[in-house]
């Protein structure tokens, strides 16, 4: 079982990556571009078949170490 885990900075938390790449994509010619926030994804293959079970095994993983969860937040997916 494929699972996704998405990792980004809360709001109101410093983003200077998202911040340089919303610079570079205005210095490109994409002037609509108002804001970015720079995240990670994770894409975790799972033993099983109880896509529930999965879910909650992948936010466990995340609050125990994919995310720092004081400036960070995190979205769980089953993709299969």
């Amino acid at each position: 079982m494929k699972v996704e885990v998405r990792v980004y900075p809360k709001e109101g938390v410093l983003d200077p990556q998202g911040k340089a790449i919303a610079a570079a994509l205005g210095r490109l010619g994409h002037q609509a571009v108002r804001d970015v926030r720079a995240g990670k994804v994770f894409f975790i293959d799972v033993a099983g078949a109880d896509a529930k079970a999965a879910e909650a095994d992948a936010r466990r993983m995340a609050e125990e170490l994919l995310a720092n969860t004081v400036i960070e937040g995190f979205d769980v997916k089953v993709v299969s």
